[in-house]
């Protein structure tokens, strides 16, 4: 396994603030711990920008909430770190959806937000 605890640390402060915003149901929130030209894929077209992860969280039901676990991390360059992780989304009202969700997180001055994020049903 190549989890590193520093590349696990990065991804899990970037992914707390990420799952405190969806938890919420703060899509602008959650859209400020993406880069200005993040490519976003959920499960709808993806969009390219925070505009595009704003209006997609925005359109999630109230009530939503996101657990997830980081499965690997990659290092990829000194500022980008690659994680593979499973997501489990619950709601008020159905069953939960359990997706993978690859993300790429990389350093802008000293923080660091997702620039690329993929999600996949495998059922």
């Amino acid at each position: 396994m190549t989890t590193t605890a520093d590349d696990k640390a990065i991804l899990s402060a970037v992914l707390d603030q990420w799952k405190a915003a969806v938890d919420a149901h703060q899509p602008e929130r959650v859209a400020a711990r993406f880069t200005e030209g993040a490519i976003f894929q959920g499960l709808h077209p993806y969009s390219v920008g925070r505009q595009g992860v704003a209006e997609y969280y925005g359109s999630q039901p109230l009530g939503l909430k996101a657990d997830y676990r980081i499965l690997e991390t990659r290092r990829l360059a000194d500022g980008l770190v690659l994680g593979y992780l499973d997501v489990e989304f619950s709601f008020t009202d159905r069953p939960a959806l359990d997706v993978k969700l690859s993300v790429l997180v990389t350093r802008v001055g000293d923080d660091w937000y997702i620039s690329h994020y993929q999600v996949s049903r495998l059922d």
